[in-house]
């Protein structure tokens, strides 16, 4: 595999977090932008050198996005970005249905109109990043997660969001394969559709199918 590019250096001034998690918050973009495909190969003497840093800090980086499941260390080998297998991808999908449908059914049950209103201008953005001959696939990524992340805000079990935001770090790995399929993108705003309108009618237990469903659907398209 190849090593990745040369990319701008490290800035030393005055950071409002560590030097380590600058490095990983840069490497873990440009996994997430598919300039580090699975299973490259991460040079480290390479990376540190430019970004002007020691490997000391490299290293925790790397740490840092090991334990997210984006970097796999292998022994005398060193580190790769993820490779995704089917059974991993089954999994995470899995586990990503189970905490968003109960959020969804908690929200039908205990959010505020405003937060309803909320999500449902969030899903008018995304049907407008999906108008036929405008799809956008970054855009549209981008404001599904919004989506889910402020539902799962307004369902308020910070004990779920943190596993679905490490997991959903996980899923980037695969999910704009899935989103570029044909028609994916126009079944996925119909099944937020379908979400919202369940929300709206308070309907826990539709609103956690509809969730479910969702992730069904989406989880075939990523295989």
């Amino acid at each position: 595999m190849n090593a990745i590019s040369s990319p701008p250096r490290v800035s030393k001034s005055l950071s409002p977090r560590p030097l380590y998690e600058e490095v990983a918050e840069l490497l873990r973009q440009r996994i997430f932008k598919r300039e580090l495909e699975p299973g490259t190969w991460i040079d480290e003497l390479k990376i540190a050198q430019d970004y002007g840093i020691s490997r000391t800090p490299l290293r925790e980086a790397l740490k840092v996005l090991a334990a997210e499941g984006l970097v796999t260390m292998k022994v005398r080998r060193g580190a790769y970005v993820t490779e995704m297998s089917t059974t991993d991808l089954a999994d995470v999908y899995h586990l990503l249905s189970l905490l968003e449908s109960d959020a969804a059914g908690v929200v039908a049950v205990k959010a505020s109109n405003v937060e309803l209103r909320e999500l449902e201008l969030l899903h008018r953005e995304l049907e407008a990043a999906a108008l036929p001959g405008k799809e956008n696939a970054d855009q549209f990524f981008a404001i599904n997660e919004r989506f889910h992340m402020r539902l799962l805000e307004i369902a308020n079990n910070r004990w779920r969001d943190q596993m679905v935001a490490d997991l959903r770090k996980v899923m980037k790995l695969n999910r704009h394969n899935s989103l570029l399929k044909n028609g994916r993108i126009a079944e996925s705003v119909q099944e937020h559709r379908a979400i919202i309108e369940a929300l709206n009618a308070r309907d826990p237990i539709a609103s956690t199918q509809r969730m479910q469903e969702h992730f069904t659907r989406g989880l075939e398209a990523a295989g």
